[in-house]
């Protein structure tokens, strides 16, 4: 049987577990302005989480159209998605200068990581599903 959710009750529960930062505008700045004092390049980081994730939707968009909707994945097509990435990486630019870090020290993460998952070199659903303690 399915339980009916009362969903007045359920808005006034995300009401309650919603951060202050997260519903009043207020407290919002007051977040950013501890972050700015803290040396976070908000505007920065900012820019890349809105328009990295937009752009990644974009992308994705043309993918689920190529793979569910019956859209040639043709040379057009291509050419969407690689500019589509492009965009994707001016808001790593972005990221970076967050950060103050480079890409060469992105991708070095990303391998270091990679490669203490993976000591063999090659994937494994095993290792993939049963990471060690601190493997993010």
């Amino acid at each position: 049987m399915t339980k009916v959710i009362d969903t007045k009750k359920y808005i006034e529960f995300v009401r309650q577990t919603t951060s202050p930062a997260s519903s009043d505008f207020a407290a919002l700045l007051a977040r950013m302005t501890e972050l700015e004092a803290e040396g976070v390049e908000l505007t920065h980081l900012l820019t890349f989480a809105l328009g990295a994730s937009a752009e990644l939707g974009e992308a994705v968009e043309i993918i689920k159209k190529c793979l569910l909707q019956g859209k040639p994945f043709n040379d057009d097509a291509k050419k969407h998605l690689v500019s589509e990435i492009s965009d994707v990486t001016w808001y790593i630019a972005q990221f970076c200068i967050a950060m103050d870090i480079t890409f060469e020290e992105i991708v070095k993460v990303n391998y270091e990581k990679l490669s203490a998952r993976y000591p063999e070199g090659t994937f494994s659903v095993y290792r993939s599903e049963n990471r060690k303690e601190g493997d993010i």
